[in-house]
């Protein structure tokens, strides 16, 4: 389907939603009946994120979350998962209008988003690194102090960095940020060492989950992870608040990641991508 027509697509299908009507005057159920109606899922992702989501070689959607996003809707009983990629800072601001159904992209719960957005339990955590660009001389986190660093715009790297990240109680302790950083902030996070590839060095630090960034190091991109991580973020699956009628989704996606963590198939996806086990948050 193209652009156009999609997006006309949506914009009926949002009326309807919000009517409770097909075209044909008759009741569709609430959200979760619509999905499995039309055996078709919608799931946000971000593919500029190897080993949580990426494009491969095949040019198909590959990671984590693509593979955590395509076992929720095999135990949703849906056949079809579709992905679309809007920006990060659309995903986490809610009003999804109706352009996808959840969000599986290592959305970190916080209290602001909270207000927007419909969080199941955790389904895994990432510990946030910040790293540099070999010839900084930067070898502690307090060496940041004074410095640019650059982070995902309307991340949780961004909010820590300017000191006004507030996580819930399950993340734990997180640390101070340096003083007085200027925060750069670019579409995605793996802009910033794609920058100092290029030559650009118009900021000094890179904030950014630690498996991204030792991916850049396995790519052969010049960057120095620097000290150790400064929090660890609890990623969840996220559901648009607005929709009215949600509460069934929310509790059979949440009810799933708690199955996917008894039955360990969390962990095994984890092994499989991450080479450890990071779904516990210990």
């Amino acid at each position: 389907m193209s652009a156009p027509l999609r997006a006309g697509a949506l914009a009926v299908a949002a009326l309807f939603v919000f009517t409770g009507c097909n075209l044909f005057g008759q009741a569709e159920g609430d959200h979760l009946a619509r999905i499995k109606a039309a055996n078709t899922i919608w799931a946000f992702t971000d593919p500029a994120y190897p080993p949580q989501s990426f494009i491969d070689e095949d040019g198909a959607y590959a990671g984590f979350d693509v593979d955590v996003t395509r076992e929720i809707a095999r135990r949703l009983g849906v056949e079809n998962v579709e992905f679309t990629t809007p920006r990060f800072s659309i995903a986490q601001a809610g009003s999804w209008a109706g352009r996808f159904d959840i969000a599986v992209g290592s959305i970190t719960i916080t209290e602001e988003r909270k207000t927007v957005l419909d969080f199941t339990q955790v389904y895994y955590y990432t510990p946030a690194q910040l790293a540099t660009h070999p010839d900084s001389g930067i070898t502690t986190v307090d060496g940041f102090a004074g410095k640019s660093v650059c982070a995902g715009e309307d991340t949780t790297y961004v909010d820590w960095l300017e000191g006004e990240l507030n996580l819930p109680p399950e993340a734990g302790d997180v640390g101070d940020p340096p003083a007085d950083v200027t925060v750069v902030q670019l579409p995605t996070d793996v802009d910033c060492p794609t920058a100092w590839n290029l030559g650009r060095f118009e900021f000094d630090g890179w904030l950014t989950a630690q498996q991204t960034a030792q991916q850049t190091v396995d790519d052969g991109l010049p960057v120095v992870l620097v000290g150790d991580p400064v929090f660890f973020e609890p990623l969840a699956v996220a559901l648009d608040k607005s929709v009215p009628d949600n509460e069934s989704l929310v509790a059979e996606v949440d009810r799933i990641i708690g199955e996917m963590h008894a039955d360990g198939t969390l962990t095994q996806l984890s092994e499989k991508w991450y080479g450890i086990d990071i779904t516990k948050g210990d």
